[in-house]
C-alpha cells in the first residue's frame, strides 16, 4: 500500500514522532495507522511513551450515576498538574471513562492488573472449549492466545472499545488526551456499584405460599 503525505501527517499528529519515523512505521505496518502507532510506541518514539516515566499525581475523581440510580461509578484519573486537571478537555475525558465503566463493567484497569491465576484459569477453560469444539491439538494454543486477547477486551478498561467510538480503545482515548495536554495521563483505579449486585433475590412462589397458609389454617 502506498504511504501518502496525508497518512504521515495524521500519524505525526497522533504521536508527535518524526516525519521519517512515521513514514517508516507506516511502511512497516502496510499503511495501517493504528498498527503504526503501536510500532512507534514500542520503539519509544511516540510522545505518549516519552511521558510514561513522569509522575502523574494530580487529577480528579469523577462520578457517574446511570439508570435512575441503579448503577454508580467512581474513577480516579491522574495527570501531572492541577492546571490540566481543571481543563474542560480533562474533565470530559474523566466523564467519558466513568461512562465507559458504567456501560461495559470492566473488572481491571489494564492487562497488568489481571492476576496471573485468573489468566491461567481462563486459559484452561478456553483450552477445554477449543478441544470440545474438535479443534486440532496443534492449533489449540494459538486459538487460546487469540481468545485471551478477547478476554482482555472484556475485563480490562483500557483494552475495551470506547462506547462513544468503537473504532478506538479507551487506551487510545487516554493516549490522545496525553498528546493533547502534553502531560502524562493515566487511569489509576475505579469502583463500580450496581444495585442488588451479589445479593440473592427472593423468588416468590405464590402457589407455595397459598398452600403453606392453607396448612396452617
Amino acid at each position: 500500500m502506498q504511504v501518502t503525505t496525508a497518512m504521515v501527517k495524521e500519524l505525526r499528529e497522533r504521536t508527535q514522532a518524526g516525519m521519517m519515523d512515521c513514514k517508516n512505521a507506516l511502511v512497516e505496518s502496510g499503511g495501517d495507522i493504528d498498527k503504526a502507532v503501536e510500532l512507534l510506541r514500542e520503539k519509544g518514539l511516540a510522545a505518549s511513551n516519552k511521558k510514561s516515566g513522569r509522575i502523574a499525581a494530580e487529577g480528579r475523581v469523577d462520578s457517574y450515576i446511570h439508570m435512575g440510580g441503579k448503577i454508580g461509578v467512581l474513577v480516579e484519573v491522574n495527570c501531572e498538574t492541577d492546571f490540566v486537571a481543571k481543563t474542560d478537555t480533562f474533565q470530559t475525558l474523566c466523564h467519558d471513562i466513568s461512562l465507559q465503566i458504567a456501560a461495559s463493567n470492566p473488572l481491571f484497569v489494564s492487562k497488568e492488573d489481571v492476576p496471573e491465576e485468573n489468566i491461567e484459569k481462563e486459559r484452561e477453560i478456553l483450552r477445554v472449549q477449543a478441544l470440545n469444539e474438535g479443534k486440532p491439538e496443534k492449533i489449540v494454543e494459538r486459538m487460546v492466545e487469540g481468545r485471551i486477547e478477547k478476554y482482555y477486551k472484556e475485563v480490562c478498561l483500557l483494552e475495551q472499545p470506547f462506547v462513544k467510538n468503537p473504532d478506538i480503545t479507551v487506551n487510545d482515548l487516554v493516549n490522545e488526551a496525553t498528546l493533547a495536554s502534553g502531560e502524562k495521563i493515566s487511569v489509576r483505579r475505579f469502583t463500580r456499584y450496581e444495585c442488588g449486585e451479589g445479593l440473592e433475590r427472593k423468588v416468590s412462589d405464590l402457589q407455595a405460599e397459598i398452600d403453606e397458609m392453607t396448612k396452617k389454617a
